[in-house]
């Protein structure tokens, strides 16, 4: 078994087989698309639309095919018309006319609404009290997704999972490598992991937004 399927495995042992798991491939090469697929994951996340096209356009056509390309950025309105023949689940979805304007150009893509867990103003998300409103606005809405601020972050997983259920939505996103189980623990459904599968991070190179 390679690094990643080792790595995968020892994930596993901690929150089953149920709990989808996207790989998070941000500042890694396309290299990490195909690791990820040989290790048997689909669902691959990218946090910038540059990195995230370059990488679709790199892997091979056989396997672009099996990639369910999840984008967890804060969607700008202008990259909404690239992305959307390639990304097939939108996290970062946190007002009604992006959720609109995803919906237009691609009325089969699942969106999840990003709450800003913690409050801050440098975290991106809408409120608490404004997602019920983002989550209403468009049909292809599936569930919550979040990222914990400062602190323990059990509570803020907690809280989501809850407004998830209140909203009939069978989805929550949230967990990432350094979180997740405590995640899963609190009623994720999906995590987001980059580091721990495929190692530290390298330098970024010169992909944009």
């Amino acid at each position: 078994m390679d690094a990643i399927g080792e790595r995968l495995a020892e994930v596993r042992s901690r929150i089953g087989t149920d709990v989808t798991v996207v790989a998070v491939t941000k500042g890694f090469g396309p290299e990490a698309v195909r690791m990820a697929l040989d290790a048997g994951l689909v669902d691959v996340g990218e946090n910038y639309a540059q990195e995230l096209l370059a990488k679709a356009a790199a892997v091979d056509a056989a396997a672009a095919g099996d990639v369910r390309w999840h984008f967890l950025g804060h969607v700008q309105g202008n990259k909404v018309k690239s992305l959307a023949p390639v990304v097939a689940v939108w996290q970062g979805v946190d007002g009604s006319a992006t959720a609109e304007a995803i919906t237009a150009r691609r009325p089969d893509a699942a969106l999840f609404v990003q709450v800003n867990l913690s409050g801050l103003a440098q975290r991106n998300g809408c409120s608490w009290e404004d997602a019920p409103a983002v989550v209403e606005s468009a049909p292809g809405v599936r569930g919550l997704m979040g990222v914990a601020g400062p602190g323990d972050p059990r509570p803020q997983f907690r809280r989501l999972a809850a407004l998830a259920r209140e909203l009939g939505l069978p989805e929550v996103s949230m967990g990432m490598s350094g979180d997740y189980a405590v995640a899963v623990e609190e009623g994720s459904t999906m995590v987001r992991l980059g580091t721990v599968l495929f190692g530290p991070r390298p330098e970024r190179g010169d992909l944009r937004r």
